[in-house]
This record gives C-alpha cells, sequence and structure tokens, in this order.
C-alpha cells in the first residue's frame, strides 16, 4: 500500500488528524533537509511535504519563495533532491510528499519524473500549477505506479470544478483556506469549518488544510475539523532564523515548534 494510503488509515483508526509539515529541499543544504526531516519525524510528523526548488512559484509566499532562492542559488537541482530521499529512506519509512512544478514535471516526462520520484523514496506530489482540466494523463500515470498526485481546492473553487477535484484527487485533498498565497497568517477564515465539512460530504478521502496555520491553536482547530493539518511558512520562517547556527541547535529549534504544532494538530495542547 501506498504510505500515503497506509498512513491515513493508520491515523483514522485511531481518530487523529495527520500533522504534515513542509521544508523546502536545499535549504540551507541537502544534508539539514535529511537531518530536519529525521527530526520532524520524531517530534510528531505524519507525513512531510518537500518543495522542490523553483525559480517562479505560483502559490508560495515570501517565506517560502526566498527559501527557494537559497537553495537554488546553492545548485539545487531536481536529481540532488532525489539523491537525499533516497538516502533517508535507509532510515525511515514516514511518507514524503512532493511539492513540484509542472514545468519540471513536463521538462523530464511526466512517467519518467513520477517513475525516477517512486524509485528515490517519494510517495505522491502536489502540482500547484497543474489545472485538474489538464491532469488527465499525469493522474494516469501515477494511478498505474501507486504514485498519488493530490489535488487542491480553495474556497473560490466552483461547484463544477469542485466535483471533478474531488473525483480526481488521490491520496488525500488539499483544502487551501485563503484565497492568496502561503504565509503566516494571525487568523484563520472563519467560513473554514464550513467549508470542510462541506468537502468532506462530497468524498470520503481525507481533507486536509495548508496555507496560514502558523500556531498550536490553529491546529488544533483545524485537527477538530480536517484529517491533516499542513503547516509550512511557520516552520520556514523557523529554518531561516536559526540558518547561522550549528546542526544540532537548527534542527532541535525547528523540532521543538515542530513538536508544538503536533500536540495541537491532535487537540492534547491544554485549553
Amino acid at each position: 500500500m501506498n504510505r500515503i494510503d497506509q498512513k491515513f488509515q493508520e491515523l483514522r483508526a485511531r481518530k487523529e488528524p495527520a500533522f504534515i509539515p513542509f521544508i523546502t529541499a536545499g535549504d540551507p543544504n541537502l544534508q539539514v533537509t535529511k537531518a530536519l526531516i529525521l527530526e520532524l519525524e520524531r517530534r510528531g510528523a505524519d507525513i512531510v511535504e518537500l518543495g522542490i526548488p523553483f525559480s517562479d512559484p505560483i502559490a508560495d509566499g515570501p517565506v517560502i519563495q526566498a527559501s527557494y532562492y537559497r537553495a537554488l542559488s546553492k545548485g539545487i537541482r531536481l536529481q540532488d533532491v532525489f539523491a537525499v530521499v533516497k538516502e533517508l529512506r535507509r532510515e525511515t519509512e514516514i511518507p514524503l510528499l512532493s511539492m513540484v512544478s509542472y514545468s519540471i514535471v513536463f521538462s523530464k516526462g511526466r512517467e519518467v519524473f513520477i517513475q525516477k520520484a517512486l524509485e528515490a523514496g517519494f510517495d505522491g506530489a502536489t502540482i500547484p500549477d497543474l489545472p485538474v482540466e489538464e491532469s488527465e494523463a499525469v493522474l494516469r500515470a501515477a494511478e498505474e505506479r501507486d504514485f498519488r498526485i493530490v489535488c487542491f481546492v480553495a474556497p473560490t473553487t466552483t461547484p463544477s470544478r469542485m466535483d471533478q477535484i474531488v473525483k480526481k484527487t488521490q491520496g488525500f485533498l488539499y483544502y487551501i483556506s485563503v484565497v492568496g498565497i502561503t504565509g503566516v497568517r494571525d487568523n484563520l477564515p472563519q467560513d473554514m469549518r464550513e467549508n470542510i465539512l462541506k468537502l468532506k460530504e462530497l468524498t470520503n478521502k481525507p481533507v486536509a488544510l495548508g496555507f496560514g496555520v502558523s500556531t498550536p491553536e490553529q491546529a488544533r482547530a483545524v485537527g477538530r475539523v480536517a484529517d491533516g493539518v499542513i503547516v509550512g511558512s511557520a516552520i520556514m520562517k523557523e529554518i531561516e532564523r536559526n540558518l547561522d547556527r550549528p546542526l544540532p541547535e537548527m534542527t532541535r529549534a525547528v523540532g521543538d515548534l515542530a513538536a508544538r504544532l503536533a500536540i495541537g494538530a491532535k487537540g492534547k495542547i491544554q485549553s
């Protein structure tokens, strides 16, 4: 069974949401990325989303854009990311999801990208710039290889497109909580709960929420209704704050934040 499917199955049996942190591959370097993923798993991550650096991301805010720039400026390329994931697979079975631009997938060839990602140890991908109307070939190639393409739905998605996306997404459904780009926000949208419940009426697939979650309290609010809590910019800000510290200190600082967010997502923080 695909690791993403297996993890959600396990968590549903325990009635727990998944905690899914995002980090950028190669920021500040790939060995730090490897150490961070292992630390995130130790501190409560159920799945890790690993961003493949790209020069022109369409959905990412300034924090993640800056991390992509730092990685690209050091020459990080797709094959380097695949290599470090392959190394990681000697030490962990945590589900790994790549966030990747469709231009990278297309330039490699859809089937080739998916096969190489699988061989490296990835379990699926999110492709923010791939419209559902143009996704059929990628989805078919993924289905044939037990790879998962996770699709996005937003508060502004029309009902007809939502029906398409809900049917086509693989692994889980990624609900973008706000209109706009990724980033830390003080408050979650008031319609978050209502929108997630509506999605759950349309599908039995897990629904995970991302964009804007940055505190344990926000993670708890999301975890009470969603099947997954995705945190990116808050984690990347902590990495950025600790770029000049030795590796053990950086991983501990990021791990401390991740642990608080994981505890929040699971509803275990004190009121």
